[in-house]
C-alpha cells in the first residue's frame, strides 16, 4: 500500500508538504497541489484516516440520535444533518431510539465509546441523562426539535406554540366549537406545548377544552385509538387536531373505519407535513415546520461548538412554522 512518502518522492515534494495537500490541512501552491493529487491519483494513495484522528484526537464523525426515523419529518431533518456534516468534512452515525429513553442511553453509551466528536439528539424524554453524559466525556451535543427544561444546551427548534395557536384559531373561526386535541407522550416538550398553546387558543375564545385533550404516542395506532377515544364523547366533536403527522393519519384511517369523511362530518388539521411523494393529493392543513433547515441550523451550531470549544452560554434557536391550509379543515359550519 503506497505510503505518503511515496506520494511525496513521486510529486518532488517534501513529505509534510504532500501530508498538507492530501489532508487539505496547510498552504501549498496550485502547481504543488495539482502535482501531490496526480501522484496520490496514480499510486491509488488512500489517506490513513485512523492515524490521523489519533494524532488530532479527532474522529470528524458526528453522532444523530432520533426518536423515530420511520417519520419523513425527522428523515428530513436527518438530509440537513448530514448534507452540513459532509460539507464541512464529517461523517454521521444514525441511530434510531423509537421514543424509548433506554434506547436512547444505550446508544448514548454506544457512541461516546466510539469517540464521536459531536452529537445532535432528539431526546425521547427529557433528554437529562443524556446531556449529562455528553458533557462528563467534554462532549459537544446539540438538542433538536424538543425543548430541555433548565439544561444548559444549545437547542434548534421550532415553534410549536405559535403554530398550534393559529391552525386553532382558524378552526374557531370556521366555527368549530368543539374541538379534540390528539397529542405526544405528556413527558415530550412538543407533545405539551401543542396542548397547551390548543388549551390557550380556546380559553381565548371562551371556549373550553376540559375533556378534549387526548395523550397518546406520536404514532399512527396511537391516532386511531385517540380518535375512537374522541369520537365516544357525547356531543362529538366536530374537529380533531393531531398534533404531529403520523397521528392525522392513524386518525384518517379511524375516521375511515367509522364512515366519517373529512372535512364534509369531521374537521381534521395537523402539526407537520408530509412530504409529496408519500400522497397523491396534498389534503391536510398542517402546520408546517421547516425540518430540513432544522436539520442544517443545528449542524452548524455543533459545528461552531467544536470550531470554538471555548464558548459556554447555550444558544437556542427557534424557527418559524407556517400554517397550509388544504381541504381537510373545510369551510365554515352552517348553523
Amino acid at each position: 500500500m503506497p505510503t505518503i512518502q511515496d506520494v511525496a518522492r513521486r510529486a518532488g515534494v517534501a513529505a509534510i508538504t504532500a501530508s498538507r495537500v492530501v489532508n487539505n490541512s496547510g498552504y501549498a501552491s496550485q502547481d504543488v497541489r495539482e502535482r501531490v493529487l496526480k501522484a496520490a491519483a496514480e499510486l491509488g494513495y488512500v489517506p490513513n484516516t485512523l492515524a490521523r484522528s489519533l494524532r488530532s484526537r479527532k474522529s470528524h464523525t458526528l453522532a444523530l440520535i432520533l426518536s423515530d426515523i420511520t417519520n419523513p419529518f425527522f428523515t428530513t431533518i436527518t438530509r440537513g444533518v448530514e448534507d452540513t456534516a459532509s460539507d464541512a468534512g464529517y461523517t454521521v452515525i444514525f441511530c434510531n431510539t423509537d421514543e424509548s429513553e433506554d434506547e436512547e442511553s444505550k446508544y448514548m453509551d454506544v457512541v461516546l465509546q466510539k469517540r464521536v466528536d459531536g452529537i445532535l439528539l432528539v431526546p425521547a424524554g427529557g433528554g437529562e441523562r443524556s446531556i449529562q453524559a455528553a458533557r462528563e466525556q467534554g462532549i459537544p451535543l446539540v438538542v433538536l426539535d424538543r425543548r430541555v427544561s433548565g439544561a444548559q444546551v444549545d437547542v434548534v427548534r421550532c415553534d410549536s406554540q405559535a403554530g398550534t395557536r393559529e391552525l386553532t384559531r382558524m378552526l374557531v373561526s370556521l366555527g368549530h366549537r368543539r374541538i379534540a386535541m390528539l397529542t405526544g407522550p405528556a413527558s415530550v416538550s412538543t407533545a405539551v406545548d401543542r396542548a397547551e398553546a390548543f388549551c390557550d387558543a380556546l380559553a381565548e375564545a371562551r371556549l373550553s377544552a376540559e375533556g378534549l385533550v387526548f395523550y397518546g404516542s406520536f404514532t399512527q395506532s396511537s391516532g386511531a385509538e385517540m380518535v375512537r377515544q374522541a369520537l365516544a364523547l357525547r356531543p362529538r366533536p366536530t374537529a380533531l387536531f393531531a398534533a404531529n403527522n403520523f397521528i392525522a393519519i392513524g386518525a384518517l384511517v379511524a375516521l375511515r373505519e367509522q364512515g366519517l369523511r373529512v372535512p364534509m362530518e369531521i374537521a381534521l388539521v395537523a402539526f407537520d407535513d408530509l412530504p409529496p411523494a408519500l400522497v397523491t393529493f396534498p389534503f391536510l392543513t398542517v402546520a408546517a415546520q421547516p425540518a430540513y433547515e432544522m436539520g442544517c441550523q443545528a449542524t452548524r451550531r455543533l459545528l461552531e461548538r467544536l470550531a470554538h470549544p471555548d464558548q459556554t452560554a447555550p444558544v437556542e434557536i427557534v424557527l418559524q412554522t407556517e400554517v397550509i391550509l388544504r381541504a381537510s379543515s373545510g369551510g365554515p359550519l352552517e348553523g
